[in-house]
């Protein structure tokens, strides 16, 4: 079992609390909402229980639970990215071989071998996928195919596995969270800023960013969520991280830009396959994609971030 630290036992109870009271908000907002928009509320509130509950109790039982839950986590994004993906027929056998490197990938998150981790897909697969597309002896749509099948093995596999890499770093060095702490920020922090450039948003946005991509993000928006976020970071880092409050404020910075990115290049992704959400998996939330678009570029961010400045 995972060492749990009061500090991160604490944040848990914080994250259960918010929930009460979202559950509590969307009781009380009954009477002003239509029929569809109490629905959509009351289901995205209902997915958060079941999401964080599920990561909660990964990371409560132990590593080897948490590493299981994050391989499970990648393989469902990755099959989602492929679904959504204008597949070759031809190309169905290499696909099934990198359905493969999941498990290798977390396999050395799992060795705690940093060296493999960190080459592995940036490298060797970089390198494979190719030599297989070519292989299988179909030109047409080949530079549409290795482009298509690397930034999803990469998004999905190799970038999310850094959140779970964050157990492995040594918990000694973390003394006020250990690699739970760590997790716990990263993906509170995450997420927060999603909410956060909502929030701003919808109360002082007019000027959009970038309309044609996703017409809901406004510089209020924008500006308001990565500033609130980065407060957050510099406050929480001292009580889950090594990090110290400035360079916490730095890591909160960090994440909101990076979220901000991630968001907002799945929505090009989206417009350019001309869907509205990645799947239905999720209720109130669209796919698996639509929920870790942000943390595909926040978790390697963070973690060379903090591996640079502490480890």
């Amino acid at each position: 079992m995972l060492d749990l630290t009061p500090n991160t036992l604490t944040a848990m109870l914080v994250v259960v609390a918010m929930l009460v009271i979202a559950s509590i908000t969307q009781v009380l907002l009954r009477p002003r909402l239509s029929d569809d928009g109490y629905l959509e509320l009351k289901q995205r509130i209902n997915s958060w229980w079941v999401m964080v509950g599920v990561v909660f109790t990964a990371l409560m039982i132990g590593p080897t639970a948490s590493l299981v839950f994050f391989t499970i986590l990648s393989f469902i994004a990755l099959r989602e990215f492929f679904s959504i993906l204008p597949v070759r027929v031809t190309d169905r056998r290499l696909i099934l071989a990198l359905y493969l490197a999941v498990p290798l990938q977390y396999y050395w998150v799992g060795l705690g071998w940093y060296g493999m981790f960190i080459i592995f897909i940036p490298v060797y697969l970089f390198l494979l996928i190719p030599f297989g597309l070519l292989m299988l002896g179909e030109t047409k749509g080949f530079i549409r195919a290795v482009g298509s099948y690397q930034w999803a093995t990469m998004t999905t596999v190799f970038a999310i596995s850094h959140v779970a890499y964050l157990l492995m770093l040594p918990a000694e060095e973390n003394p006020a969270g250990g690699g739970v702490g760590l997790v716990i920020y990263l993906v509170f922090l995450t997420q927060f800023n999603d909410v956060a450039q909502y929030i701003w948003g919808k109360k002082f946005g007019n000027r959009k960013i970038v309309p044609a991509i996703s017409p809901n993000k406004t510089w209020a928006g924008f500006l308001g969520g990565v500033a609130t976020t980065t407060l957050f970071g510099a406050v929480l880092a001292p009580w889950l991280t090594p990090l110290g409050w400035g360079l916490g404020l730095a890591a909160g910075l960090l994440i909101g830009l990076a979220g901000f990115i991630g968001d907002l290049t799945v929505s090009a992704v989206k417009r350019d396959l001309r869907i509205k959400d990645t799947s239905q998996l999720i209720p109130g939330h669209g796919g698996i994609l639509d929920r870790i678009d942000s943390l595909m570029y926040t978790a390697p961010l963070f973690f060379h971030f903090l591996v640079y400045t502490t480890y």
